[in-house]
C-alpha cells in the first residue's frame, strides 16, 4: 500500500468531518449586569471548552485596569474585537478552503 495516498485520504476524510460537524451547546449563561475591573476582550474566548466561560478562570493575557469599565469603554472595546474577530475568521476560513485538496 501507498502510505501518502492512505495518509492523503485520511486527511480528506478527516476535513470531512471537521468541516460537517455540528456542535450542540450543553448549557447557556444568562445576561447579566456586572461591574468589573477586567479589561474587555482580553480575557480567552472559545465557543465550547473550558475558554468560552465569561467568568474569568484562565488569567493568562488577563488585563485588569484601576477603575471599573465604563459602558463607553466596553463598546470600544467590543467593536474592536468584533472588527478583529472579523478578520481573523476571514483568514481561518481561507487556510481552512486550502486545506482540503
Amino acid at each position: 500500500t501507498d502510505v501518502s495516498k492512505r495518509y492523503e485520504k485520511y486527511a480528506a476524510a478527516q476535513a470531512w468531518l471537521t468541516d460537517s460537524a455540528l456542535l450542540i451547546p450543553t448549557t447557556s449563561q444568562t445576561g447579566r449586569p456586572m461591574l468589573s475591573k477586567m479589561v474587555p476582550f482580553t480575557l480567552p474566548f472559545a465557543y465550547s471548552g473550558n475558554k468560552g466561560m465569561s467568568e474569568a478562570l484562565l488569567y493568562k493575557y488577563l488585563e485588569v485596569q484601576d477603575k471599573a469599565v465604563t459602558t463607553e469603554e466596553y463598546q470600544k472595546a467590543q467593536e474592536k474585537w468584533l472588527k478583529e474577530k472579523e478578520e481573523s475568521n476571514k483568514k481561518a476560513q481561507e487556510d481552512l478552503a486550502n486545506h482540503v485538496k
